[in-house]
């Protein structure tokens, strides 16, 4: 039985089918997702018994650190080794008044969006719960200090590993400490999956990867986009920010002579007008192998001109990490 991911019930039924006490779940809990403990041996306010006995009939699962890649600027990306030998990145993003880790939800990724490095590698497996919170825990170790925020942007298309997202998201809010309002979710817009969510009527924040206001452009960058149209996707962040009363943020990565023309700007202003959203801007950074290019700055301001000139709500991503190849992706593909 593999304890990282399991509920405090799951943790529960297993303490006291090995004859332990209901209270040493709790203890044995805090060592996993308070404490971070990397093993059983780790866990000293247990007996030695009892340790020996988890042992037997319980795992408990930890990457390793293959890479760490450190910015000038504090953040650093990391290489983790699954226990299979699978690989996935994680970016671990210190601030003054926060930290922020980046996580992966998928081994590869199958949206195949055109300018992504995950994409080149295809898609090969899904993380479990427990795998994700991992990431948070190895990071936080790492770090030094205690993650505030998590954002779930990193390898993967998180709808398409849709249980074991939501499960890692209650075990971060109800074991590790993490608030729900202080978590993202990122995806390219799963619509389906978008109304599922809206159900769980969760205090999450929505993002969702446009990229294009026109269904044409954004097939042409995202392919699994085919699948959804854009009115579909706009008319379901909708229903989440009425449901919710979350603002959806809609995230724009600017492709020099793609998507990012004055038409374009007055496109996307058009479509999300009277919707509880903003807009984040992103210009987008140079993947090898990709032939995308990065928008000048005064395109950039242009396009956000017009944005603000029909009272949408705009920010431009602050970026960090372009010197360590931080898109995500990057490293894994560099590491093969």
């Amino acid at each position: 039985m593999e304890l990282l991911g399991a509920t405090l019930s799951k943790i529960e039924t297993i303490v006291t089918e090995l004859g332990q006490p209901a209270y040493r779940a709790k203890q044995l809990a805090d060592w996993i997702y308070k404490k971070g403990a990397p093993d059983f041996a780790a866990m000293t306010n247990l007996s030695a018994e009892f340790r020996l006995r988890l042992g037997e009939c319980c795992a408990l699962s930890r990457s390793q650190v293959i890479t760490r890649s450190p910015s000038p600027d504090g953040t650093t990306k990391f290489l983790l080794e699954e226990r299979d030998g699978e690989r996935i990145e994680a970016v671990l993003l210190p601030y003054s008044e926060r930290v922020t880790v980046c996580v992966s939800t998928q081994v590869g990724c199958a949206a195949g969006c055109k300018f992504c490095a995950t994409a080149t590698g295809g898609f090969v497996r899904n993380l479990t719960a427990g795998e994700i919170v991992d990431q948070v825990l190895t990071l936080q170790a790492e770090g030094g200090r205690r993650v505030t925020n998590v954002v779930f942007m990193g390898m993967g298309e998180p709808l398409l590993n849709y249980d074991e997202v939501l499960s890692a998201i209650r075990l971060l809010n109800t074991q590790v400490g993490i608030a729900m309002r202080k978590m993202t979710i990122s995806t390219v817009g799963i619509t389906p999956m978008i109304h599922r969510l809206q159900d769980e009527n969760l205090q999450l924040t929505l993002a969702i990867s446009l990229h294009a206001a026109d269904d044409e452009t954004r097939r042409e960058i995202i392919p699994i986009a085919a699948k959804y149209s854009i009115p579909a996707l706009v008319a379901a962040c909708r229903n989440y920010a009425n449901v919710t009363g979350r603002r959806v943020t809609y995230e724009y990565l600017l492709l020099a002579g793609e998507n990012d023309s004055a038409v374009d700007a007055m496109r996307l202003a058009k479509l999300l007008i009277g919707t509880l959203c903003n807009v984040n801007l992103i210009p987008y950074n140079s993947v090898y192998g990709k032939a995308y290019k990065r928008p000048s700055a005064s395109t950039v301001n242009a396009f956000r001109a017009v944005l603000e000139e029909y009272g949408i709500e705009v920010t431009q991503r602050f970026e960090r990490g372009h010197s360590i190849s931080a898109a995500c992706g990057q490293l894994r593909a560099a590491s093969d």
